[in-house]
């Protein structure tokens, strides 16, 4: 996993406010708690609102939004349909497709048109 992807997930993973200690993360991203240290460092002088330290853990202060794209309920379907048909094997393309589902599904409204990621295979 690139670093890129190890930071994006890491701020999904923080998005719901929680306090998660770099052990926590750590796991989840299949990392050593220093490089969590490290990631957390380089997000908080990037600009991230992400506070905390070592031995207590780690808080996104305030969320992190992108701008919103306007799609319709029909193109929205449109769109995790044919992510859906991508995503079905195990090939590279596959799996850029699961990946890109997921980011979609983390940036819908709570309320939003596809309740969680489960439902969608």
């Amino acid at each position: 996993m690139s670093r890129d992807q190890r930071i994006f997930d890491l701020i999904q993973r923080m998005r719901d406010g929680k306090l998660r200690t770099a052990a926590e993360l750590a796991q989840a991203v299949g990392v050593s708690t220093r490089t969590i240290w490290r990631d957390m460092a380089m997000m908080a002088a990037t600009g991230i609102p992400v506070e905390g330290e070592r031995g207590l853990g780690y808080i996104l202060r305030s969320p992190l939004v992108l701008p919103p794209l306007m799609l319709t309920a029909e193109e929205l379907e449109a769109l995790m349909d044919g992510l859906a048909r991508v995503g079905s094997d195990d090939s590279a393309q596959a799996k850029a497709a699961r990946a890109l589902r997921f980011k979609i599904t983390t940036l819908l409204p709570q309320a939003g048109l596809i309740p969680n990621p489960e439902d969608l295979g």
